[in-house]
């Protein structure tokens, strides 16, 4: 019996524990379209790909036209100038997949440059997240379009408003 009602406790206890903790949540990708200076990054980070893969293909491209060359030319070589010229392919091949790795890697050039425009950016919503939460005495936010699942959420609990708000902008004016 004292077991009985040692759970029951206990259960009533967690459960009005498990009610009094509010949560809410914020969609990062509208906050993000507020933001002025992220629509800046994105279009740098897009001109930067680009123009690296641009020189990406024009060095395969290279390798392609210099093995289509030597394919033809290859009957009419000794074989100590076959030797050259497929080491010159060969080498300039993984020159070209080297800088593809430089530029495109985990960590190359474009995420380093990545980080280093977003970052910032990241970090003042994450303020001003935290700082919503704090004046509304939350105890959890969930990004809307994050890994966890949210199958249904109220819109009064969509903090993102206020999140635009925190960081000094107008909610509803997309930046351009």
């Amino acid at each position: 019996m004292k077991k009985i009602i040692l759970v029951l406790f206990f259960t009533v206890t967690a459960c009005t524990a498990a009610m009094a903790q509010r949560f809410a949540y914020v969609d990062s990708d509208n906050i993000l379209k507020h933001i002025p200076e992220y629509a800046s990054a994105q279009k740098q980070l897009a001109a930067l790909s680009d123009q690296w893969q641009r020189e990406v293909d024009g060095r395969f491209q290279e390798i392609d036209r210099l093995y289509k060359a030597y394919q033809a030319d290859q009957v009419l070589m000794t074989p100590d100038m076959r030797k050259r010229r497929e080491a010159e392919i060969v080498e300039k091949e993984k020159a070209a997949k080297d800088f593809q790795r430089q530029k495109f890697g985990p960590d190359g050039d474009l995420a380093q440059k990545s980080t280093a425009l977003i970052k910032p950016i990241q970090d003042r919503v994450s303020k001003a997240v935290q700082a919503v939460a704090e004046a509304d005495n939350l105890d959890m936010i969930f990004d809307k379009n994050s890994e966890v699942i949210m199958l249904y959420a109220s819109p009064r609990y969509d903090k993102s408003n206020d999140v635009i708000t925190k960081l000094g902008l107008k909610p509803g004016v997309l930046a351009k």
